[in-house]
C-alpha cells in the first residue's frame, strides 16, 4: 500500500514569534529559514505576518531572495488579511508568492469581531482570491477559531467550506486557535471534513493549551488531514503550538500510513539554535530535545542497558543526532559509573570501583550533578586518600569574610588523637586557615611545608557548580611533593588538599 505524503509546515518564524518576549532579527530569520528548508527538510515555512513593520518586510525580502535562487519560493508563506488588497501589495514588495489568508472560522468571531454576515465575508474573501490570482500569488486560507466553529456553529463552517470549494484555493488551514480540542473531537471534526471534501487539501494547526497538541496532531493525521503546522520547541502564543520534535517522532513511530520528509537527525540542532536565538531555555525533560531525556539516572537502568538493552525503546538518541548518557549521583550505582569509565577509556578493579561509587554517592547527597568529566578528579582523589593511613583530621572550621574586615578562620583538628583549636586572620579565607594551622603546629614545635604552587582546575565545559580540584605543590625538607583536594567549593577543596599534606608529612 502506497503511503500518503504528509506536508509539514513550520511556523516558528511567524506563530512561534508570538511567544512572549520573542522577536527574531532579519539575519536570524534567514538563518533559520535556510536550516528548516535545507537541513530539517520541512515542506513549507510560514515566515511572517504582512504589514507588521519595515523590519519584517526586509526580513521576508532576504528570505524570498534566497528562496527564489534555491527553488524554495513556493514553500515560503506569509500570513495575510482581508484588507482590500493591502496585504497582497506588501507580499509583492516582499517577493513572496504564497499567502495564508486569515478569515473567520466561527460564527462567534464573524458576528462579534467583524460584525458581518457570512455572505459579506465570503464576498470580500473572493475578491482577495481574485486579486491574488492576478498577481500570481498562491492562495491558502486560515479559518481562525475553526475548532470553536465546529463545536458551536458547524452549519456556518460547512457553509464556509462549501464556498471555498468553489474558489482557487490550494490549501485550507484548520486551526485550533485557542487549543481547546480533545483528541476525540479532533478525530471527529477532521474526519467529517476530509470525507465531505475528498478533493481538497486540509492542514491542521494545533495549539497546546491543555498539553494535547501532539495527541491532536496524531488524531488529525489518522482522520485524513494532509498537512500539519508545527513549531520548534513548541513555541507560540500562551502555551505554544504543537512541538515539531515530538510530533515528528510520533508520526514516524506510530503512523505507518503516512510518510514525511523530516530529517530527524537535525531536530536537536535546530532546537538548540532556536533556543540560542530566543534566549528561551529548553526544559531539561522536554521530549526528544531536553538535556535529560536520554540520560539514565538509576543504576538498575544502566545495568539493564548492558543486558540485552532492557531499557531501550524506539526513541534511540542517535535518531536525533544525540547520545545516551549515564548520570552520576546518589542514584547511579556501579553500572552507571562503568558506562562513563568506558567512554573515558578508564578501568578500575572491583575494590576501586566500590570506593569511587561510594564517593560519588556522597557527592550526590551534597551536589545535584556529578559529570563524566569529574570522574578522573574523583578517582584521583579517592585513590590518593586511600593510599595514606590518616593520622591528622581537620574536624571543623568556620570561615568568615565580611566587607571591610580581614577574613578569619576558627579551626578544630585532631593530630594522633589529640585535639586542638586555633583562630587566625589572613589576606583570604585559605590564608586565614593556614595561619590558624600554623598556630596549632607551633604548639607541637613542628614546622609546616612551604607552599610552592597552588592550582585550581575544573572539568572542561563545566559550569559554576562544577567540582573543582585544587592541586598544591609543597616543599618540605628539600623535596617537593603535591597533594590534591576535591570539592564543589574551591576553598574547601584547598583545605582537603592541605589535610592530605598533613598526613603525608606525618607518616
Amino acid at each position: 500500500m502506497k503511503k500518503r505524503h504528509l506536508e509539514i509546515m513550520d511556523t516558528t518564524l511567524r506563530d512561534g514569534e508570538q511567544t512572549s518576549g520573542v522577536s527574531f532579527s532579519a539575519s536570524e530569520k534567514l538563518t533559520l529559514a535556510k536550516l528548516l528548508l535545507e537541513e530539517l527538510e520541512v515542506d513549507r515555512i510560514e515566515v511572517a505576518s504582512a504589514r507588521v513593520s519595515d523590519g519584517e518586510l526586509q526580513a521576508v525580502r532576504q528570505i524570498t531572495s534566497w528562496a527564489k535562487e534555491h527553488n524554495y519560493l513556493d514553500s515560503v508563506e506569509v500570513l495575510t488579511f482581508v484588507d482590500g488588497g493591502v496585504s497582497l501589495e506588501w507580499m509583492k514588495k516582499a517577493g513572496a508568492k504564497s499567502q495564508n489568508l486569515l478569515t473567520k472560522g466561527s460564527l462567534n468571531h464573524l458576528q462579534h469581531q467583524l460584525k458581518k454576515t457570512p455572505e459579506q465575508h465570503f464576498s470580500e474573501i473572493a475578491a482577495v482570491f481574485q486579486e491574488a490570482e492576478s498577481k500570481g500569488i498562491i492562495n491558502n486560507v486560515y479559518l481562525e477559531d475553526w475548532s470553536n466553529g465546529m463545536r458551536n456553529s458547524k452549519e456556518y463552517v460547512f457553509q464556509f467550506l462549501d464556498f471555498l470549494a468553489t474558489q482557487p484555493v490550494k490549501r485550507i488551514l484548520l486551526p485550533d486557535t485557542l487549543g481547546i480540542l480533545t483528541h476525540t473531537e479532533t478525530a471527529d471534526y477532521i474526519s467529517q471534513i476530509t470525507k465531505r471534501y475528498p478533493k481538497h487539501h486540509f492542514d491542521f494547526h494545533g495549539h497546546n493549551d491543555y498539553d494535547l497538541g501532539v495527541a491532536n496532531v496524531m488524531e488529525a493525521v489518522k482522520a485524513g488531514c494532509h498537512g500539519l503546522h508545527l513549531t520548534v520547541n513548541g513555541m507560540g502564543e500562551r502555551a505554544g503550538n504543537a512541538p515539531m520534535a515530538s510530533a515528528v517522532a510520533v508520526i514516524k513511530d506510530f503512523l505507518p500510513e503516512v510518510e514525511i520528509n523530516i530529517n530527524e537527525s537535525s531536530l536537536f540542532k535546530v532546537s538548540k539554535l532556536v533556543s540560542a536565538f530566543t534566549g528561551l531555555s529548553i526544559p531539561a525533560n522536554k521530549p526528544i530535545v531536553g538535556e535529560n531525556v536520554f540520560t539514565q539516572t538509576a543504576g538498575i537502568h544502566a545495568d539493564g542497558d548492558s543486558k540485552n538493552n532492557l531499557y531501550f525503546s524506539d526513541l534511540m538518541p542517535e535518531r536525533f543526532g544525540r547520545k545516551r548518557k549515564y548520570a552520576l549521583g546518589k542514584m547511579s550505582g556501579k553500572a552507571n559509573i562503568q558506562k562513563n569509565l568506558q567512554e573515558l577509556g578508564l578501568t578500575l578493579n572491583n575494590d576501586e570501583l566500590k570506593k569511587v561509587t561510594q564517593r560519588i554517592i556522597e557527592l550526590g547527597d551534597k551536589k545535584e550533578r556529578v559529570t563524566k568529566e569529574d570522574l578522573p578528579f574523583i578517582i584521583s582523589d579517592v585513590l590518593d586518600a586511600d593510599s595514606k593511613h590518616q593520622k591528622v583530621f581537620v574536624k571543623s572550621y568556620v570561615l568568615t569574610h565580611a566587607k571591610g574586615l580581614m577574613p578569619s578562620t576558627t579551626l578544630a583538628m585532631e593530630i594522633e588523637g589529640e585535639s586542638f583549636e586555633a583562630n587566625a586572620q589572613g589576606d583570604g579565607q585559605y590564608d586565614a586557615f593556614m595561619n590558624a594551622l600554623k598556630k596549632v603546629y607551633a604548639t607541637k614545635k613542628i614546622s609546616l611545608p612551604k607552599l610552592v604552587d597552588y592550582a585550581v582546575r575544573i572539568p572542561p565545559g563545566s559550569t559554576s557548580d562544577a567540582l573543582c580540584e585544587t592541586v598544591i605543590t609543597w616543599e618540605y625538607k628539600g623535596k617537593e611533593f603535591t597533594s590534591r583536594g576535591l570539592d564543589s567549593d574551591q576553598t574547601v577543596s584547598a583545605i582537603k588538599a592541605t589535610e592530605k599534606m598533613l598526613n603525608m608529612i606525618a607518616t
